[in-house]
């Protein structure tokens, strides 16, 4: 595990991630019980989110909260993915600038032939994420001048349902 400052000099190191059209390097499907499963592709619908994610299994699943974008720079910087796998429980781990600057609240994404929203629910670390990848990570991406940065990625809901395929373009609309 990585300290804050090592994960800041390997963050301003990284070639800065591509606003507005990116690409889906990895899926993962949340199946409930801590198991991630890699994908390399799904399929998104307006009711159920990522078909087979734990989202829809929820009391109460909540629109807002359907699906987790995280960049794949930062992914890789606190938990070494191209080793470990991705395990952060992320749906899409995109090579896309995430930022509140790049995507407000409100920002449609085509990904595959899905369309998805930015929806305001916070995307924050937990217990989990602290016990994968450590008290520096989650300090790291909780930071006060970070968080604008959206370093532990983004919420989004489905707006049109689709196909969604590692490699796959992401482009914002509008």
């Amino acid at each position: 595990m990585q300290t804050v400052e090592q994960l800041q000099q390997g963050w301003s190191a990284a070639p800065g991630s591509p606003a507005k059209r990116g690409v889906v390097k990895a899926i993962g499907v949340r199946r409930g019980n801590e198991q991630h499963e890699v994908a390399e592709s799904v399929e998104l619908t307006v009711e159920g989110g990522l078909l087979g994610d734990r989202w829809a299994a929820g009391e109460d699943p909540k629109r807002h909260s359907q699906l987790t974008l995280m960049n794949v720079t930062v992914a890789n910087l606190i938990a070494h993915v191209g080793r470990a796998g991705y395990q952060s429980g992320d749906n899409f781990f995109v090579e896309l600038d995430l930022s509140e600057a790049a995507l407000p609240v409100g920002a449609r994404l085509r990904i595959g032939t899905a369309l998805i929203e930015v929806t305001p629910e916070p995307h924050t670390g937990c217990a989990k994420f602290m016990a994968r990848y450590g008290k520096d990570a989650l300090r790291w991406i909780s930071e006060k001048e970070n968080r604008p940065l959206r370093l532990r990625g983004i919420h989004a809901e489905v707006i049109e349902a689709g196909r969604v395929a590692v490699g796959d373009a992401i482009e914002l609309q509008g």
